[in-house]
């Protein structure tokens, strides 16, 4: 899958189930390749954040690797 970090960035993130769990904010990159390594969520009210790995700013990491789709929105697999 060929895509850039700004296509995804301020798109919807929901889990294969349908739970909305927030907007993209910010990825990780490998500075050697450009790999984009994780994307950040801003997580939505409706999620409990205790739930999934944060960031300093508290934002959900989500490895790149389990985005399963892209279209409106961002689909994320467990």
């Amino acid at each position: 899958m060929k895509i850039t970090e700004n296509e995804l960035r301020g798109k919807t993130v929901m889990s294969e189930e349908g739970l909305y769990l927030g907007v993209m904010r910010n990825s990780t990159v490998n500075s050697k390749t450009g790999t984009l390594l994780t994307i950040l969520v801003e997580p939505s009210e409706d999620v409990d954040p205790r739930l999934y790995h944060l960031d300093n700013q508290g934002h959900l990491i989500f490895p790149f690797n389990s985005i399963k789709s892209v279209k409106d929105v961002i689909v994320i697999g467990g």
